[in-house]
């Protein structure tokens, strides 16, 4: 017997539950098999890996996980399809579903109690585009033991997760990601295979976390705010950005002084930075704001 469409059974469960799917949680549900496979694919996971999966939905990911994992920890913040994932997998040991916000739950709390027994530690999410880059941040900045993120996003988000220096999608996120991870674009995911339509296509994007950070950084948190500090007006030059947004206690000379210390021309936009140039910069400000 030839096997149900995903369109047609996520079409079915949600009519079967009445559930009315919502645009502000950013909810559409992937229906090609073949993007799933990727996925899957993409995360290597064995029979002894522990996957965290963010915003499961109706559990069609779910279920493939499933297949290969020693442990699935689903956390799904929709209380409405609560039912319909424990109903699917009732009788399946190795998936535990959770009702709870991935920006509140104690990640550190779910790794210990249910991956004890693992080798590996994977996260895979479907993620709207208005918490992408806080559950990015927050997996990232809590150092967890992952092997790799394996991340469905909107294209033009994974557009600035692989961004390199001087061009329009560079960002501080992008920093911030390439700091912590290899980023590798995976699967082009148009538009029309979700259910409902969203107006734009996505990508499928994994990061392997490095054992140690790209660039040495003595200052970690002094690190990020200069980044931010750099991109806050992307049309300034990196002088007056950080001038103006960081270190106005600070002469303008001063702050001129300490870029050109750095080995870096004040007139540039922070938008230009590489790692390795936002490193340098940090350990010459750290150095001359407190000594």
């Amino acid at each position: 017997m030839k096997e149900r469409p995903i369109s047609v059974r996520t079409r079915e469960l949600l009519s079967q539950y009445g559930i009315q799917l919502k645009k502000s949680l950013g909810q559409n549900f992937l229906t090609d098999p073949h993007v799933l496979d990727k996925i899957i694919q993409a995360a290597l996971l064995t029979e002894k890996s522990g996957v965290i999966e963010i915003g499961p939905g109706i559990g069609a990911l779910t279920e493939r996980l499933a297949e290969t994992a020693q442990k699935v920890v689903a956390i799904e913040i929709d209380n409405r399809f609560i039912p319909i994932l424990k109903k699917l997998f009732e009788n399946e040991s190795r998936v535990e579903i959770i009702n709870e916000d991935a920006l509140k739950v104690d990640l550190n709390n779910i790794i210990n109690e249910h991956f004890q027994g693992a080798d590996t530690l994977h996260v895979v999410a479907n993620l709207p585009y208005y918490v992408t880059s806080p559950i990015l941040v927050r997996l990232l900045e809590q150092r967890l033991s992952l092997t790799n993120i394996v991340i469905m996003i909107q294209k033009e988000v994974a557009d600035r997760l692989k961004a390199t220096p001087g061009t329009k999608d560079y960002s501080s996120l992008s920093v911030l990601v390439q700091y912590y991870a290899e980023v590798r674009e995976v699967a082009h995911v148009p538009s029309h295979v979700f259910v409902p339509r969203p107006q734009v296509d996505s990508s499928v994007v994994c990061l392997t976390l490095r054992k140690k950070p790209e660039v040495q950084v003595l200052h970690e948190y002094e690190f990020f705010k200069i980044v931010r500090a750099a991109f806050a007006q992307r049309r300034k030059t990196l002088l007056n950005s950080l001038h103006s947004n960081l270190l106005s206690a600070f002469s303008k000379k001063e702050v001129e002084g300490w870029i050109a210390e750095a080995g870096i021309d004040p007139k540039r936009r922070g938008e230009t930075l590489s790692l390795q140039e936002f490193a340098a910069l940090t350990e010459v400000i750290h150095r001359n704001r407190f000594s």
